[in-house]
């Protein structure tokens, strides 16, 4: 429904706001699918959300579903093959911390450490709420720090702050927005 109270960046474009009332905020529980929005984020440094959004699709066709097993082997053909696809940020910086975090990724998990337990673990697995104006925050400098420390690339303080808000850690939906009362909150699941 258009006439909604929603937050301001998605009242304009209608994918932006099919995305802001079925995803954005949403507590996301699924490894894959946290590692994939980190990635996305980190590929949206120095341009605005609508590009990646657009491109969201390509991107997962081009990095094979976001399979983390499967990114995590790709190598200087994949590289090559990414940076011609148009349909995507022909970035190599970012395609390889792409590639080193599904690496990170799998590294986790064959010394059993859940990439979604180390996500929520921050919060003990429950919602945070935030003022809907945060940019940056000591809990998003603290996750910086510990993925940077584990060789992820493009998780800066506003990165992984921006994380936090699309998989739901903190819910950020404006005082008026129409989903900020309806989040559920739910602990982790050991």
């Amino acid at each position: 429904m258009v006439d909604r109270p929603r937050c301001a960046w998605a009242r304009t474009d209608p994918l932006l706001r099919d995305y802001h009332d079925a995803e954005w905020g949403v507590p996301q529980r699924d490894a894959r699918r946290l590692w994939e929005t980190l990635m996305l984020e980190g590929f949206q440094a120095g341009l605005s959300w609508i590009t990646i959004l657009r491109k969201r699709d390509a991107f997962r066709a081009a990095f094979a579903g976001f399979d983390p097993a499967l990114v995590a082997r790709f190598d200087a053909a994949d590289i090559a093959r990414l940076m011609a696809n148009p349909g995507i940020v022909r970035a190599r910086a970012k395609i390889e911390a792409t590639i080193r975090g599904a690496q990170i990724f799998c590294e986790m998990a064959d010394r059993d450490e859940r990439f979604d337990a180390f996500c929520w673990s921050f919060t003990a697995g429950r919602v945070l709420t935030g003022d809907g104006r945060t940019v940056s925050s000591p809990l998003s400098e603290r996750i910086s720090r510990e993925l940077k420390r584990r060789g992820f690339k493009f998780v800066g303080p506003t990165i992984v702050y921006a994380w936090m808000q699309a998989v739901g850690i903190v819910n950020d939906h404006a005082a008026d927005c129409f989903c900020r009362d309806r989040m559920p909150i739910h602990d982790i699941e050991d």
